[in-house]
């Protein structure tokens, strides 16, 4: 049972590069990008993390469907992939968004008409 939430993220994550393959948003858009704003991401959240458990905001709590497995104090083994899991998705949903709206896209000016 230790392993339900490790487990799920895994699928959630291979879910969404799916997703990304289908549609070719992120990695298979671009893999060198991809894996340069990932790593990125995941730093930045990580030190944001350690930050956050140095100063006693963040902390481990318990549960019976996560590893137990821990990679320093107050930060589970599921933190990290759990950290990957969300870049990648919202890098999939930024990248997504941006094809189907018209997001920094300028509109074609309106004619005035006449009246």
């Amino acid at each position: 049972m230790g392993f339900v939430y490790l487990a799920a993220l895994l699928i959630s994550t291979g879910c969404m590069l799916l997703l990304d393959r289908r549609f070719r948003l992120f990695f298979w858009r671009d893999a060198i990008a991809a894996t340069v704003v990932t790593t990125a991401g995941l730093a930045f959240f990580l030190i944001w993390d350690v930050f956050g458990i140095v100063t006693g905001i963040f902390y481990r709590g318990e549960g019976a469907i996560a590893t137990g497995i821990v990679l320093a104090p107050e930060m589970p083994l599921e933190e990290p992939v759990f950290l990957t899991f969300l870049v990648i998705c919202t890098m999939i949903a930024y990248t997504g968004a941006v094809r189907v709206l018209p997001l920094g896209r300028r509109l074609p000016a309106r004619k005035e008409q006449a009246r």
